[in-house]
């Protein structure tokens, strides 16, 4: 045998080491549990690989995001596995990790059942205590078709191997442009074939490596996202590192379902859906409107300060105008289709900057004006598939809190270090405060047009505005608009989970398509930079985010009713009637319950409703000419003056604190 050096990478230390031919990844980092799979000049391995001379190896650790998937997908297979030996007839469609867990697609004859999860899972237990190993074995297209043949979904894939990732989701940990490979379960004691799956890998050694998991729940799935195809049947589910972490989870799924901005929108009775209109398709109710409006009124403000001109523009256009801009060619899937009269095709606007650039354009403009700031709450409306549609935050129709800039090119970096710290500043009012930066970017896809130097200039551009803010810093590949790069500001909610939130995009392409020109100093004439800005990204699913943010208990500036007057008897009502009309004419949205329930019960009722001051008057408060507060979380303060309380809420208003 002879030495093979390697270099075993780990974190910012590198370890040369000396080892005999055949020497396999499991056996550099042997009795490091946590490693679950290698990475080889930047490729992941299976522990199983054989490291070569003058490799660097480094581990994989089991709760990285690679480890995770690594994880995740090997429990897919475990899943499929049980499937197949308690459902025989099932065909196996695609199995990928996804964000918190993996899903598998199964051709079966009937949709499966709670019961048939709870028997699925049991079975994956079985299969995990067996310890199989995982294998890789290369194959090739012909050999593949002739093992595979009983699955049909799986020959397809073959069949697009190379193209697979573009053709269905999640396709591409399956099928890639390389080799193509085969996964055997085997037996941990015989060697045995158990099971087996076309897959890229890679996978955990053995199924023992699988620490815990949960199947959550399962729903249909066109297959390769076309409803033109077979509907099969997916089951979705969960695994971790450890129980503990697993346990960790379904408690914030326990939260997250409370906080779900669908359920907290009908109990408080913000907004609804209704089936008339359509799905995607929203209508906000009194209260919501209120909540609504003081999210448009004090972002209004905000940008009148900062000197943004307020425009407005038609919900449809003639379809040449989306043709222009180029969204027609490079989006026409996101728009409705067209709608024809006077002999001409119009379309429902699925975004306002073709308009702005209009209003740009409809009279001659001076380098004086620059920076131009256009500024609109433009509804749009998107052709959303109906499984992607989710409530306020995928919909069909809503509106945009959209803003385009115009500026000169030496004007670019001072204008987006500006635009940056105004969008991050108004974020933080609105109660978000853990923010990380997102700076996506062009790849090699043709869908991306203009100059690679164009492109090269805006993202440099973009780059120095977001490491101007000091935080982190995340890269976007391929991530980019057709027309140029974006950064997006990815807000965290308090119970942790990431939305993304404003966009900034660098456009050098829609002014030369529109010909836009301004007159710079010496005579000449210019086109104008272009900056793309929508800050909450719509108002509907920025509402959305601040419902399941707070849990439906908003500050009281956002709230829909402030104060709600509680009496302790009948005799009580007059007095607070008039503690309303005062701290209504202080600009408060105070009620009084008047209603015939004891006052236990309405003091329930207002704290379902989620109201931030309950202001409770009884015999001796009317004596002192006081109320009492009594707060969410439960707590009361006693035997405040009128005036004093009705300061007290103004001032906890004007402040935007919570309470």
């Amino acid at each position: 045998m002879s030495d093979v050096r390697v270099i075993i990478q780990r974190d910012s230390e590198r370890e040369e080491r000396v080892v005999t031919t055949g020497t396999t990844a499991a056996d550099l980092f042997a009795g490091e549990r946590t490693i679950v799979a290698a990475r080889v000049a930047g490729e992941l391995k299976d522990l199983t690989y054989e490291v070569q001379d003058g490799e660097t190896v480094e581990g994989v650790e089991i709760s990285s995001e690679d480890g995770l998937n690594i994880l995740r997908h090997s429990t897919a297979h475990v899943m499929a596995q049980a499937v197949q030996e308690l459902f025989p007839e099932a065909k196996l469609g695609i199995g990928p990790p996804v964000r918190d867990g993996f899903y598998y697609d199964f051709d079966v004859a009937e949709p499966f059942t709670p019961e048939d999860l709870k028997r699925i899972e049991k079975k994956m237990q079985e299969i995990q205590k067996r310890g199989q190993r995982f294998s890789r074995r290369v194959t090739n297209d012909e050999d593949a078709r002739v093992e595979l043949a009983d699955e049909p979904y799986k020959l397809e894939l073959i069949g697009l191997k190379g193209n697979a990732a573009n053709a269905a989701e999640g396709a591409d940990a399956e099928v890639g442009a390389g080799e193509l490979t085969i996964y055997d379960n085997l037996d941990a004691k015989t060697g045995e074939l158990c099971w087996k799956d076309l897959c890229r890998g890679p996978h955990l050694p053995t199924t023992r490596n699988i620490p815990a998991f949960k199947l959550m729940r399962s729903a249909a799935a066109y297959w390769r996202g076309s409803e033109k195809n077979p509907q099969l049947q997916r089951i979705y589910g969960t695994a971790w590192p450890s129980r503990d972490e697993l346990k960790a989870y379904l408690d914030f799924l326990v939260e997250a379902e409370k906080r779900d901005h669908r359920k907290l929108g009908a109990e408080l009775d913000l907004f609804s859906i209704p089936e008339e209109l359509g799905s995607g398709l929203a209508v906000f109710h009194p209260k919501g409107g209120i909540v609504r409006r003081e999210m448009e009124t004090y972002s209004r403000q905000k940008h009148e300060d900062a000197d943004y001109e307020f425009v407005n523009t038609p919900h449809i256009a003639k379809e040449n105008l989306f043709v222009t801009s180029g969204h027609l060619p490079n989006y026409s899937d996101g728009m409705f289709p067209p709608l024809e009269f006077d002999g001409q095709n119009y379309r429902l606007k699925a975004m306002n900057c073709p308009m702005h650039n209009l209003i740009f354009k409809a009279r001659g403009r001076s380098y004086r004006e620059l920076p131009l700031r256009l500024f609109e709450f433009g509804t749009v409306y998107r052709y959303e598939k109906s499984g992607v549609v989710h409530g306020l935050t995928r919909a069909r129709g809503f509106t945009q809190d959209d803003s385009h800039i115009y500026c000169t090119k030496e004007q670019m970096a001072d204008e987006l270090d500006s635009l940056l710290t105004f969008v991050l500043d108004l974020l933080r009012d609105y109660g978000l405060s853990d923010f990380e930066l997102e700076l996506s970017t062009r790849d090699d896809s043709p869908k991306f047009i203009g100059e690679d130097a164009e492109w090269e200039e805006a993202t440099e551009a973009l780059r120095q505005a977001a490491e101007k803010q000091g935080l982190p810093l995340v890269p976007d590949p391929g991530g980019a608009a057709y027309y140029g790069p974006k950064i997006s500001v990815q807000a965290k909610d308090a119970i942790g989970r990431s939305w993304q939130m404003s966009t900034i995009q660098v456009d050098f392409q829609q002014p030369k398509r529109f010909q836009l020109e301004y007159t710079a100093a010496d005579g000449s004439k210019q086109q104008p930079v272009m900056i793309h800005r929508a800050l909450f990204g719509s108002i509907e699913r920025f509402f959305a985010v601040l419902l399941e943010h707070y849990a439906g208990a908003f500050p009281a500036w956002l709230a829909p009713v402030q104060a709600l007057g509680i009496p302790i008897g009948d005799a009580h009502v007059p007095y607070l009637a008039e503690f309303a009309k005062k701290a209504k004419a202080a600009g408060l949205r105070v009620d009084v319950d008047a209603s015939s329930d004891r006052m236990q019960k309405k003091i329930r009722n207002a704290q379902k409703a989620k109201v931030p001051f309950m202001v409770i008057a009884g015999d001796e408060d009317m004596t002192a000419g006081a109320v009492s507060f009594r707060y969410r979380d439960g707590s009361q303060e006693n035997g405040i003056p009128v005036e004093e309380a009705i300061a007290k809420i103004v001032k906890v208003v004007e402040d935007r604190v919570q309470i």
